[in-house]
């Protein structure tokens, strides 16, 4: 089993601070943390929600492709001569 630690974090976020205490697996930070080239636990923590936000807005983005029919010319848009 991982050895499990409390670990106060602040979590930033459009000038808003929140204060909360994790247990996250020892190891499982360290290599995130290794991985990621980030020195400090919080920037670790930051940067694997961001990440997980950015792909999951992806991945819904991607749930409209062919469903969406726009109607643009891209040659009219980046004025090209047919």
């Amino acid at each position: 089993m991982h050895d499990l630690f409390n670990l106060c974090i602040n979590i930033n976020q459009q000038s808003t601070e929140m204060r909360t205490t994790l247990d996250l697996p020892e190891d499982l930070l360290q290599k995130a943390m290794r991985l990621s080239n980030q020195k400090t636990k919080t920037s670790t923590i930051i940067l694997a929600l961001e990440e997980l936000v950015r792909k999951s807005t992806l991945s819904d983005i991607k749930d409209f492709k062919g469903k969406v029919d726009l109607d643009i010319d891209i040659d009219k848009l980046r004025d090209r001569q047919k």
